[in-house]
């Protein structure tokens, strides 16, 4: 049977995780921008995932620190689904899984944070390439941001253009003086199949609201499509 094409990128759909065949980043980023990132980098988000497979990447939270209003943010976000670090710890366990979205045709993110004590964190959130910034994060509730991308130095920056309420049709974007700050997520090459994932928030009354820096390893995708009888 001949593939149809896919219709983000208008190339057949892909047989395996590791095909380059996903241009969505590329087209956010820019050309000049997407061709300054290192090779891993490009792999890492220019890979479109078929249905039953995952990419996966396993490290360890290094360092999370937050002031007593990050900690209040993250505690009142459990409403939401738990989006953000709730406990100020580091050296725990950490994993990342992404998924593809058929209905969305955007990717779903599971990240799982070991703790010290009780059952890890798992947060659940789906980027979508819609919107007016071109790339949304849905976080659970209604609630979602806006994100733009730029190229850094070894990597990729997500910052926060606006925060924004989905509610049915209709679409409550939140005053500057509401919003909890400015985010940002950085994604950053270290070399031999490791990165490191930097999430920082940022208020511009109240100073470094919340710091989490970890390191993940490339692993090897599952390439497991849905079992057959």
């Amino acid at each position: 049977m001949r593939e149809l094409p896919d219709r983000q990128t208008g190339k057949p759909a892909a047989s395996g995780a590791n095909e380059l065949i996903d241009l969505r980043f590329r087209q956010l980023l820019g050309a000049q921008e997407w061709a300054s990132l290192p090779d891993a980098v490009r792999r890492r988000f220019g890979k479109r995932l078929g249905v039953g497979h995952s990419a996966n990447y396993a490290g360890q939270v290094l360092s999370c620190r937050m002031n007593i209003s990050g900690w209040i943010l993250a505690q009142a976000c459990r409403l939401i689904g738990a989006p953000l670090p709730l406990e100020r710890e580091g050296g725990v366990a950490a994993i990342v899984s992404v998924t593809e979205d058929g209905v969305s045709g955007g990717q779903v993110w599971t990240r799982v944070y070991a703790r010290k004590r009780g059952f890890p964190q798992v947060i659940h959130s789906a980027k979508r390439f819609a919107g007016p910034t071109g790339l949304e994060e849905y976080l659970g509730g209604g609630f979602g941001i806006a994100l733009c991308v730029s190229a850094i130095e070894g990597g990729i920056r997500f910052s926060s253009d606006h925060y924004f309420l989905q509610l049915g049709r209709i679409r409550l974007r939140m005053p500057r003086w509401l919003a909890p700050g400015v985010l940002t997520i950085d994604h950053a090459d270290c070399g031999g199949g490791s990165f490191t994932f930097t999430l920082a928030l940022r208020h511009r009354l109240l100073g470094e609201v919340m710091h989490q820096h970890s390191r993940f390893c490339d692993q090897s995708d599952n390439q497991g499509g849905p079992a057959h009888d």
